[in-house]
């Protein structure tokens, strides 16, 4: 009777190591899972989880202190596009450099599916191409644009765009880039850029 108690015994507390072993393992993998987890994969996971273009809107925190909200339509490898919910005067889009995002906001539902084992691509060529290129687009399509700035809100046309930086002709929004118009040009490095307003 004694032997069948020891054994018993020896039997819970092997399960219970085991069981320890298990679970350990478990939250190895996962802070792993985490240590790899992007802000980009984050935002991507949340989108995924809606659909571009859905119902879905998000609060972005920016690096200036500014809180927008807005609808995601495209996310590039370093930049997000969206259209700006509550602007008043219809539909402005805007494209938003991942390093000026200070935070975004998130309900309960957000916030999980956020951490969902998502891969970080679906393999879209779109979600390889970087914020320069997107510079280079909107120079070449000659957009008129609004750029919020650590300087402040300056507001013209792209006129070049180099490896680190763009040249901006300086205009007031709504004219068109023509010399009378211009009143001077401006070199922005790309890190001073916190939002991009199409105009």
């Amino acid at each position: 009777m004694r032997w069948d108690d020891l054994f018993d015994d020896l039997e819970g507390q092997l399960e219970r190591e085991l069981h320890s072993e298990a679970t350990d393992l478990r939250l190895k993998e996962e802070r792993q899972r985490l240590d790899k987890l992007s802000l980009r994969t984050r935002l991507s996971n949340v989108v995924r989880s809606v659909g571009l273009g859905g119902a879905l809107q998000l609060r972005i925190v920016l690096v200036s202190g500014e809180t927008i909200v807005l609808r995601p339509t495209t996310l590039g490898r370093d930049w997000l596009a969206a259209d700006l919910t509550g602007a008043g005067n219809g539909r402005v889009q805007c494209v938003i450099p991942l390093s000026a995002i200070a935070g975004v906001v998130l309900n309960d539902e957000q916030y999980l599916a956020s951490l969902a084992v998502e891969s970080e691509s679906t393999g879209k060529l779109i979600e390889r191409v970087a914020f320069p290129f997107v510079l280079r687009d909107l120079c070449r399509r000659r957009r008129s644009v609004e750029l919020a700035t650590r300087g402040g809100v300056l507001a013209g046309t792209i006129d070049r765009v180099a490896r680190d930086h763009l040249d901006l002709a300086v205009h007031p929004l709504g004219t068109l880039r023509r010399a009378p118009e211009v009143l001077h040009y401006r070199l922005v490095p790309f890190w001073q850029i916190h939002v991009i307003r199409l105009g």
